[in-house]
């Protein structure tokens, strides 16, 4: 049955699909009316615009759009000394989850161009970063080296994590995946120094110091995955505050200077060091949302970053300019 009406649907003459295409396309007749002038089922119609596309008879032309921000890219790069900007244009009154993936979305040729045949790249979790990875076009020639960032937030792996983005990315840009088989966070110095001294740890750090291209998100102590999923507590938030932490970068709490607080949870954190980020040849941060200005200017202080994705209205934040 379903062969049979896919014949009788392309014997239709290029006549009778340009009446179907004229009344719904040009006269704006929904789909009911154009089926009693054509004298087919409603649920036919859909099928023969279609046809319609594939015979050349309907050709869909759509205005080029721009979705950045050129004027506001070149002022964070002269203003931060950035090396490239990416400033998504977003709808205004977005959700936080649709600001995400318009993020995500548009950004994904802008980071898919930084990204070299035979590459390492490195990857940290991050709920941004998640749309971003998805919206990366399959490319399996690349042959990309992916070294994942950070160890697993906790016990049940989200799809926002370091260990699952740094997966897609590798299935996508093909090549190999790199994981660190462990928590981001272990219970104290001497639990962190034993794993690191496994020699499969010790082999994906020596990757990370030979990164291209580093991914990252960039949180603050009230907005992160780790406050996200209760790795932080209230007193964790104070103490971190009292130790002068203003971000978040895989694991890693650092100061209005770009340097490490010298804490607990620099013992007790495995994840890509603040040195060896300084080192990468790209460091893109990415990120949604005007509530990340002081911890993106303390990482570009403190020479953390190269590159920077962001949406209008936090790139106007960060500029000081009125929302």
């Amino acid at each position: 049955m379903a062969y049979s009406c896919i014949g009788m649907l392309h014997n239709y003459s290029d006549e009778q699909l340009r009446l179907a295409a004229r009344l719904y396309y040009l006269d704006g007749l929904p789909q009911a009316e154009v089926a009693r002038f054509t004298n087919v089922s409603q649920a036919k119609v859909s099928r023969l615009l279609s046809l319609a596309r594939e015979r050349g008879i309907v050709r869909i032309t759509v205005e080029d759009y721009q979705p950045r921000n050129v004027s506001l890219e070149k002022e964070l790069k002269k203003g931060f000394c950035l090396s490239t900007v990416a400033v998504i244009k977003t709808a205004e009154d977005l959700s936080l989850e649709d600001l995400r993936r318009a993020v995500g979305h548009f950004a994904g040729s802008f980071i898919d161009s930084m990204i070299e045949a035979h590459s390492t790249v490195t990857i940290s979790g991050g709920r941004t970063m998640r749309e971003l990875v998805q919206s990366l076009p399959q490319a399996p020639a690349r042959q990309l080296t992916v070294v994942q960032a950070m160890g697993s937030v906790d016990s049940s792996v989200s799809p926002v994590d370091s260990l699952e983005l740094g997966r897609t990315l590798a299935h996508r840009f093909g090549g190999t995946f790199l994981t660190i088989n462990t928590p981001a966070f272990v219970p104290d110095k001497k639990t962190r120094d034993a794993f690191l001294q496994l020699e499969q740890i010790q082999n994906v750090r020596r990757r990370l110091s030979k990164v291209d291209v580093a991914l990252v998100g960039i949180g603050t102590l009230q907005n992160s995955v780790f406050a996200e999923r209760g790795v932080l507590g209230r007193k964790d938030v104070a103490d971190l505050k009292a130790a002068g932490a203003v971000g978040e970068m895989c694991g890693r709490f650092f100061d209005a200077n770009g340097r490490e607080c010298d804490t607990q949870w620099r013992d007790r954190v495995i994840s890509i060091e603040l040195e060896q980020l300084r080192k990468i040849p790209q460091v893109v941060g990415v990120i949604a949302g005007s509530d990340r200005c002081d911890a993106i200017r303390a990482a570009v202080k403190g020479k953390l970053l190269k590159s920077l994705v962001i949406d209008e209205a936090g790139a106007r934040a960060l500029l000081g300019k009125t929302i």
